[in-house]
């Protein structure tokens, strides 16, 4: 079990990296267009730092997470809003999410051992939250790293990931409007450092297998699985593949298959 002061601390080296790779950045280059449709640079950054504001708010004030749900005009559009209500010149967007992730982690740091925060249509552990924040903050990134045609090098930060994506295979599928499988899959990753990364039970019909990048860019939809080079066995597993999504919500629209062998989608 992953302590959770070594995630936090994960979480903010995550963080600062992705803060070192915007924050020279010139307005110009802030409202790069990124491969998500109509968000900029400027774009994903404010939507971290909404995302940091609400995840506080659910680990110091469920009231006001509950109410912020509530109050929103469209539930559709519930993260764009966010974005857009987040959205402000660099200087201003850069302190503000500063500011928030720092709040959050001395927040999540300081939840009581065994709550269970509110969120997005279920309930999570401080480290779970965690968790997903550094998900949210690579993923983002990558979007990010992709309109400045900077590629970051892959680290151990992404078994936070990958862990997460098996363990939404469930809500994948549920979020898809598909039965939730109750056949097991194994999932076994090739890791930046030349070691295995597995999960699930070994001797699982259904399995995974590939490089644990390619993986984290399926689940958090980076990625189209026909640019990624994962294996699926099995008809569950091969399923997976087609709804994976580690973030809580309803299902994502993904991305098309790239239309150049640069990896990147169109």
């Amino acid at each position: 079990m992953v302590d959770l002061a070594d995630l936090l601390a994960d979480l903010a080296t995550e963080s600062e990296q992705l803060d070192a790779l915007v924050s020279p950045l010139t307005p110009a280059d802030w409202a790069r267009p990124t491969p998500a449709p109509g968000w900029t640079v400027g774009h994903q950054i404010a939507h971290l730092a909404w995302t940091d504001h609400v995840a506080l708010l659910a680990a110091t004030d469920a009231t006001a997470f509950f109410a912020s749900v509530t109050a929103a005009p469209d539930p559709a559009r519930l993260v764009d809003d966010g974005a857009e209500e987040f959205l402000a010149p660099p200087a201003e967007l850069l302190a503000r999410w500063r500011a928030g992730r720092t709040a959050l982690a001395e927040a999540l740091a300081a939840a009581p051992p065994g709550e269970k925060l509110p969120w997005y249509g279920t309930r999570m552990s401080p480290a779970s939250m965690a968790t997903a924040r550094i998900m949210e903050t690579w993923a983002h990134g990558a979007d990010v790293a992709d309109a400045l045609g900077v590629t970051r090098p892959a680290s151990a930060r992404l078994r936070h990931v990958a862990y997460l994506g098996f363990r939404t295979l469930g809500h994948s599928f549920a979020a898809h409007g598909r039965p939730v499988p109750t056949v097991p899959v194994r999932v076994e990753l090739a890791a930046p450092d030349g070691t295995t990364w597995s999960f699930g039970p070994t001797d699982a019909a259904d399995r995974v297998t590939g490089p644990a990048l390619d993986f984290c860019l399926l689940v958090t939809q980076r990625r189209h699985r026909a640019d990624l080079a994962l294996t699926a066995t099995g008809p569950v597993a091969d399923e997976w593949l087609d709804v994976a999504q580690a973030f809580a919500g309803p299902p994502g629209t993904g991305r098309p298959p790239a239309t150049t062998g640069s990896g990147v989608p169109a």
